[in-house]
């Protein structure tokens, strides 16, 4: 698919700007989950930064994260609060965790947030947003930027992911994609 690192597909009906927001979304998926391929649920627990970040605990929370997202949107909660304990356990992977149930509840958050963006009437709909500590206010964003925020947090927990996994096992995601390809 032109434009993006993987092999992507959307419904082909879904056109224009939320055609290639999700298109984007979905093919930085798709680079997150790369990085886990072929571990085991014990190297996704572990530590090969100085950094408290696993790949199963990235993988965690950004499920957690794209579930989140499509619930808040179908809700339209005017009275949300964001809850800090859970935004901490989203990242731990436990020992009860297992890197196929997490891609499975990656690839079901995922495929529910696109659905979910798909049936927006318009990517201006104002959602209202949980408060939290750093945001007493209550805040209404746009379908759009929860995209797009959806966007970046999944890339900048690529970029993690990648490090992580690289000093795992010398594996990279660029790395990955052109293993076998014939780039003679």
């Amino acid at each position: 698919m032109a434009g993006t690192y993987t092999a992507v597909e959307l419904s082909p009906d879904l056109t224009g700007e939320k055609r290639d927001l999700l298109l984007l979304l979905r093919d930085q998926r798709e680079l997150l989950k790369i990085t886990l391929r072929n571990l085991t649920d014990e190297q996704a627990r572990q530590r090969s930064t100085v950094s408290e970040l696993t790949l199963g605990g990235l993988l965690k929370h950004v499920a957690i994260g794209d579930a989140d997202t499509a619930a808040e949107i179908v809700a339209r909660d005017e009275t949300s609060v964001f809850d800090p304990a859970a935004g901490v356990e989203s990242y731990l992977f436990r020992d009860d965790d297992t890197v196929e149930h997490w891609l499975a509840e990656y690839d079901r958050a995922g495929a529910q947030f696109d659905a979910v963006i798909t049936e927006v009437d318009s990517l201006d709909e104002l959602i209202p947003m949980p408060t939290a500590p750093w945001q007493p206010e209550r805040e209404w964003w746009p379908v759009r930027r929860l995209v797009m925020h959806r966007l970046r947090e999944t890339a900048h927990h690529c970029g993690h992911a990648d490090i992580i996994r690289e000093a795992l096992d010398g594996q990279t995601t660029m790395g990955a994609l052109i293993e076998g390809m014939d780039l003679g």
